[in-house]
């Protein structure tokens, strides 16, 4: 078969980007390995993880909160295996929309891995035998990533796990160690912890979750911490063994001492790394870097011209969101369009309860850049929707150009930052000033006031309810 376009991985930019070559008028195909469709994030990424966040919530809250509320509970307890199903049924109606999809816009799908024969040629090892070849003008990788482990702390899957043992365990565990204090980690780790999880996050850094704002870090540690989770910063991972069904982590704390934690889990999350095993990058003369990484350029095109590369296989951010805009900027480029991306308004999500929300620069980054900004900030406690809801911790940081006022960077910690924070991507997009925010009106009694409020304090200290 020949096609306009074909698609190596059915994740969020992969799936997207078919779809939206299919909406421009090309004919696409879609390889994808797995019989699911939808990748890392749709079946043991994004979309599990938060239906299990959103169950121990509610466990959370009505053990927690309920009685402030006038709500008597009795007789409360946890069905995990009920936990599961749902979680279960959340990821078969979701994949169930992506295949929906696929028929809608007569994107051919094959199920089966992909390799390159040469540059325009796909091979597909059927899952259900035999082997097909794919003639295509343009290729989209978009094989996306899978777990990082670290060569002395191997993941064996049974007692040393990823994220995606992590989201289908037999039993709620009596205690967890979290090697790293990314997203990832401390969002599995507060569904277990609101559980009854004894939770012990080691982290090398000094900050949990270190790629965003130095203030969203110690105001979710704090959170966190008063969940019942305990951090070990600034401390090396030397290695983790298994013995029975316990898990033994030695590490070096910042004194230079060793120390061990012990577990029934060791939850590996460390990051990411790209996934190209047995593409045969080479026959068609995709390079990678030393990392992994497929290589392209400002266009997300490789070195092999009409091959492109989206997602958490070039690494950048990896974000689900990420890909999809970049599967959108590269279906566009190839329909003779002119898509841009602004990956500095490209926001970072930390689904805990309260949540985190980013984007643009952090404070860290202006102040090494040497820009001159200033900041805002508001807390929740005034908020009269925040103290009605029972979610008063929590703030909004804006900072801005000290001479222009325009915002910089937007950072959210509190409950719906992970939605609130598109507004703010709205305001990075169309370079608005805290001036423009700060005079357009908030529903009130709504948790945006908090960023209206923060865009005031930002402007000669205006903030009105601070």
């Amino acid at each position: 078969m020949k096609y306009d376009v074909t698609v190596i991985g059915s994740g969020p930019g992969g799936y997207v980007a078919a779809i939206r070559s299919a909406q421009l008028g090309m004919k696409v195909a879609l390889v994808e390995r797995y019989s699911n469709l939808g990748g890392t994030c749709l079946n043991v990424g994004c979309i599990p993880s938060k239906a299990l966040l959103d169950s121990s919530e509610f466990y959370h809250a009505a053990k927690k909160h309920f009685p402030t509320h006038g709500i008597r509970v009795t007789g409360l307890d946890v069905d995990w295996p009920q936990m599961q199903r749902r979680k279960e049924k959340v990821i078969a109606d979701t994949v169930a929309g992506i295949r929906f999809l696929m028929n809608k816009h007569e994107i051919t799908v094959y199920e089966g891995h992909a390799s390159f024969v040469d540059a325009n040629t796909i091979a597909v090892a059927r899952n259900s035998g035999g082997d097909e070849r794919i003639e295509t003008r343009h290729t989209i990788i978009a094989t996306g990533s899978k777990a990082a482990d670290l060569p002395f702390v191997p993941i064996d899957k049974r007692r040393i796990i990823s994220s995606t043992e992590a989201l289908s365990l037999a039993e709620i565990p009596g205690e967890m160690v979290i090697i790293g204090g990314g997203a990832i980690g401390l969002e599995l780790g507060s569904i277990y912890a609101r559980l009854g999880t004894k939770v012990s996050v080691v982290e090398f850094m000094d900050s949990i979750i270190p790629n965003l704002d130095r203030t969203l870090g110690k105001e979710l540690q704090k959170s966190l911490q008063r969940l019942g989770m305990t951090f070990y910063l600034s401390h090396k991972v030397q290695s983790a063994s298994a013995e029975n069904d316990r898990v033994t982590v030695t590490a070096e704390n910042p004194s230079g001492e060793r120390v061990q934690f012990a577990g029934d889990y060791c939850l590996m999350s460390v990051g990411r790394k790209p996934y190209t095993e047995n593409l045969r990058l080479e026959r068609a003369g995709v390079l990678t870097d030393h990392r992994g990484f497929i290589q392209v350029n400002q266009h997300l095109e490789t070195q092999s011209p009409g091959i492109y590369a989206v997602g958490d296989v070039i690494g950048g951010a990896m974000l689900a969101h990420k890909a999809e805009e970049e599967g959108i900027f590269v279906a566009e480029r190839l329909a003779g369009q002119k898509p841009h991306i602004n990956y500095r308004a490209i926001p970072w999500v930390v689904y805990t309860w309260p949540e985190v929300a980013g984007v643009g620069f952090t404070e860290e980054e202006l102040k090494r850049s040497g820009q001159s900004y200033k900041v805002g900030s508001f807390s929740y406690k005034p908020l009269g929707r925040a103290r009605a809801a029972n979610e008063n911790e929590g703030l909004v940081k804006v900072l801005a150009d000290q001479v222009t006022d325009e915002i910089l960077g937007v950072h959210m910690f509190g409950a719906r930052a992970a939605d609130m924070i598109a507004e703010a991507v709205v305001a990075l997009e169309y370079r608005a000033s805290a001036e423009d925010i700060a005079r357009m009106s908030h529903a009130h009694p709504t948790f945006t006031e908090a960023f209206r409020e923060a865009c005031l304090a930002a402007t000669a200290n205006r903030a009105i309810h601070a």
